[in-house]
């Protein structure tokens, strides 16, 4: 649901309607960041999110002593131009930090990261990694109780209140990606200033503020769940899901253009989820300088975004609309269950027919979750397997279409079924049969995260239940409290 992503700079292209930030505010936001050398300008702040990002137990002070450090030794950084690769440079940057940390013996066991030191550089950036944690203990967002003491600070040192906000929301997100903790800085900076010269400046920075809070909080959980589902899952999963993602933004876009983007982006994650901040801010980049060359032949909608300056672009083209649904009846999807061939296609090259079927049918069907199309994806994938076995290969994958229907259908009902239950038992039971099954499935939660998720949940079903696109609501909606409960219910 587009209105439930506000996002400061979105605002310029009516994607949303954003209160917090006025035109001439975003201007002077654009404005400041728009600069050559961004990688140049930004080398601190980028090491302060990565050391942040690791190190959440450390002061603000002992980031910025560890920073500086890390900035004296990263010369060769600021000369990379965008095009250049930043593996090197990176690879560099990440040694040396982790290298100073167990350098440390004190920090090391404040951080209780003593058992990664005992391991080779490889195993020990993947030990790093599992010390990372969401946790409510980090702060939300960067306050200080004295508003006046705020603009006073900003009035002395105007990097200071920007290195601050870009501390606290990377220990507090650890997760999150360096190129939108930068953004976010920026439209948080540009806010204060803004706000710094009202008469009532509690209620401006309530007004301002609280968009930026909710987009950084919501898009974290997206990247962690990134980070996961890369994690968890081979190259291939990530690879589908980003496919699938990518079609339905894009529909009109080639497959070929859709596939090797696909892999771009599936890397992007990678980087970005190694906590290698250096890479992550100029693969973004790349890559958006990449989809901007091309904005004719995969998307419309990000014609306006490729008008800004880094950062603002890569947050904007991600948020962008998805793009007008083409014309498809010349191109029948039977062609993947009709086809007399489809098996020597299955067997000589399912690397390209498995995801062309997911390309086409994603471009199809773009109201449906991207869980719904990947289990039809699967059931697709099986049945090929299954049948291509056959004497008559034909006669059997040519009940897919059906089997699709059955998938989608399924989903619909699940639907239903909530909104059902909690008409037939009423808030207070169909809450109490919320809890009793998450209990059953959870045994190990606390009574808080169980009340915070079923709380939720409850919400999420009464609001969806009465909306009049039920399944749309369920399906923008449900994704961010899947990722809460992923979050909350055991993933470290």
């Amino acid at each position: 649901m587009k209105n439930l992503r506000p996002i400061c700079f979105l605002v310029f292209f009516s994607y949303v309607q954003c209160q917090t930030l006025q035109r001439s505010l975003l201007a002077a936001a654009l404005n400041h960041t728009n600069r050559q050398n961004y990688l140049q300008e930004n080398l601190r702040d980028i090491t302060s999110i990565m050391v942040a990002q690791f190190l959440q137990k450390s002061t603000y002070q002992e980031v910025q002593t560890i920073v500086e450090e890390l900035v004296d030794r990263a010369e060769k950084c600021k000369v990379l131009k965008p095009q250049e690769s930043p593996s090197e440079c990176s690879h560099q940057l990440m040694t040396t930090f982790l290298e100073h940390v167990c350098n440390n013996q004190g920090m090391a066991d404040k951080q209780e990261f003593s058992d990664c030191c005992n391991v080779n550089n490889k195993a020990r950036l993947k030990c790093f990694l599992l010390y990372k944690k969401d946790d409510t203990e980090y702060s939300d967002v960067f306050q200080i109780p004295n508003l006046e003491q705020i603009c006073e600070v900003d009035k002395e040192n105007q990097a200071s209140v920007k290195e601050r906000y870009i501390y606290e929301t990377s220990r507090k997100h650890p997760f999150l990606y360096g190129p939108t903790i930068l953004t976010m800085s920026a439209c948080y900076e540009t806010a204060i200033r803004s706000c710094c010269q009202e008469v009532n400046k509690t209620e401006c920075f309530q007004i301002k503020l609280e968009p930026i809070r909710k987009y950084v909080r919501e898009i974290s959980l997206r990247h962690h769940h990134l980070c996961e589902i890369g994690i968890k899952f081979n190259h291939k999963v990530s690879k589908a899901v980003e496919l699938v993602l990518l079609t339905k933004k894009q529909p009109k876009a080639s497959f070929s253009e859709i596939a090797k983007l696909a892999g771009d982006v599936k890397n992007l994650h990678q980087t970005c989820c190694e906590g290698d901040v250096v890479a992550c801010v100029l693969g973004r980049s790349q890559l958006m300088n990449d989809t901007c060359s091309k904005q004719s032949t995969l998307s419309s909608k990000i014609t306006p975004c490729c008008a800004l300056s880094v950062p603002f672009r890569g947050e904007c083209i991600i948020n962008s609309e998805n793009d007008d649904k083409p014309d498809l009846s010349s191109l029948p999807l039977s062609r993947f269950t009709e086809d007399r061939f489809v098996c020597k296609q299955f067997i000589d090259k399912q690397d390209d027919l498995l995801p062309e079927f997911l390309y086409e049918y994603s471009r199809r069907h773009s109201e449906l979750a991207v869980s719904v199309i990947l289990r039809v994806y699967t059931v697709y994938q099986n049945l090929l397997g299954k049948c291509c076995k056959l004497e008559n290969p034909l006669e059997c994958y040519s009940h897919g279409k059906e089997m699709f229907q059955r998938v989608v259908g399924e989903s619909h009902e699940r639907i239903k079924n909530h909104c059902d239950l909690r008409e037939k038992l009423g808030d207070a039971n169909f809450h109490d049969r919320l809890l009793s099954n998450l209990v059953r499935q959870k045994p190990r939660a606390t009574e808080m995260q169980v009340r915070s998720i079923i709380a939720d949940f409850a919400h999420l079903v009464e609001t969806c239940c009465q909306a009049e696109e039920s399944e749309m609501c369920f399906r923008g909606e449900g994704s961010k409290l899947i990722e809460k409960c992923q979050s909350l219910l055991g993933h470290k």
